[in-house]
């Protein structure tokens, strides 16, 4: 396409700690441009993260004129021709131009170049591969401004030898339709994918967590799920359930919307090598009963005390969702509020009460102290530590 637009009105393109960058790269007789995420971004109105810049000059030529420059450079990615350039206290990736030597379906051996269309034809979509100079001017080898203005999500060159030099670009593929897609998908890019769907299971779970999180929560990700469960894509990641409808009416929850899309969500921890914390979160989702607004008052406290805030958030999300009502409606939405209008109290009692007050350490004690947190609770969270006492002497 002809006619490209400029960034130059960019703001976060005249942030002085970029041109600093660009200054740096310049005077020691390169050429760097921000390329990739963030000049398709701007390009199609959306939030900017990270800034990645690709250049002309070899790593160590980097390090050397942004260190001179007053900048930190930390050397993050070497082996793949990448430093971290520390530039009025923001990180910029700064790479030099690449091409790939060896591909095994998983990583890449690459060797550096200074051709810009070289670099542009070895990156994955054509939206993905537009660069951008230090005065806001566009730089397109692969017409990837003209997909970028009809959404659509079109590999660069041969579909199956992109996916070939790494079998996670069909994840990335369907998750960049569903953050940046409208339609259905190109169709020999999609195509490639199901035909070549096999290669995701030879993926690390971390690389397939890390997509697969960002996927589910894109603005079309529930459609674009059902069509890769329909092409059997999608089993090739997790067994997985068809609860289409519910989450649809889920928020943009990456942990909510797995434990609704797996099958088996027990399993996730293992097999997406969750943190600690998300796999908690889904273990709690797969094991509480979901309180109702039927509950009274009373009862909502003591399912609350022993959930905890954040589980009661999820588990009644859930619920809701699962629901036949209104997401909106008044009910479960003071339901799904009730711990930032009510927190728990401390339990004003521990097994060090008990055995100064005459009980013998051992299970009994533990049961004991067990009976005497429910009661606490069952009487409205008001007992004193003394009236507590009285009670378990009376046992």
């Amino acid at each position: 396409m002809t006619g490209l637009p400029s960034l130059a009105g960019a703001r976060w393109l005249r942030e002085p700690g970029l041109q600093a960058v660009f200054a740096a790269i310049a005077t020691a007789g390169g050429e760097a441009r921000v390329a990739g995420g963030a000049v398709r971004n701007a390009l199609m109105g959306e939030a900017l993260a990270d800034i990645d810049l690709a250049t002309t000059l070899s790593p160590d030529a980097v390090t050397a004129a942004c260190v001179s420059s007053g900048m930190k450079v930390v050397p993050t990615g070497i082996d793949h021709g990448t430093v971290t350039v520390i530039s009025g206290q923001r990180p910029y990736e700064v790479t030099t131009l690449r091409r790939d030597v060896e591909t095994d379906g998983r990583r890449a051996r690459v060797a550096f170049t200074d051709d810009w269309r070289e670099d542009a034809l070895r990156r994955d979509f054509t939206m993905n591969a537009l660069f951008c100079d230090a005065s806001g001017k566009l730089y397109d080898f692969t017409e990837g401004y003209g997909d970028i203005v009809r959404k659509r999500v079109i590999f660069v060159g041969s579909p199956a030898k992109r996916i070939k030099e790494d079998a996670l670009r069909i994840l990335r593929f369907f998750r960049f339709h569903a953050q940046y897609g409208k339609g259905m998908p190109h169709p020999a890019s999609f195509a490639a994918c199901v035909r070549l769907r096999r290669g995701l299971e030879g993926l690390s779970a971390d690389r397939l967590r890390q997509e697969l999180l960002r996927l589910i929560v894109a603005p079309r990700a529930v459609p674009t799920l059902k069509l890769m469960a329909k092409h059997r894509v999608l089993e090739r990641i997790l067994f997985h359930t068809e609860d289409w409808r519910v989450l649809q009416r889920l928020p943009r929850d990456p942990i909510l919307r797995l434990a609704v899309l797996a099958a088996e969500p027990l399993r996730l921890r293992e097999r997406l090598r969750l943190s600690n914390a998300e796999a908690v979160r889904i273990e709690r989702l797969s094991t509480y009963l979901p309180p109702s607004p039927a509950l009274r008052l009373k009862e909502q406290r003591i399912v609350l005390y022993q959930m905890g805030a954040e589980a009661w958030r999820d588990v009644v999300q859930v619920a809701l969702a699962r629901s036949r009502v209104a997401l909106d409606d008044p009910q479960w939405k003071r339901l799904l509020g009730l711990p930032g209008r009510w927190s728990p109290p401390a339990f004003p009692m521990n097994g060090h009460d008990l055995m100064a007050a005459g009980l013998a350490p051992g299970p009994e004690l533990g049961a004991t102290l067990r009976r005497m947190e429910d009661w606490w609770a069952a009487s409205g969270f008001g007992a004193t530590k003394e009236e507590l006492l009285a009670k378990a002497r009376n046992l």
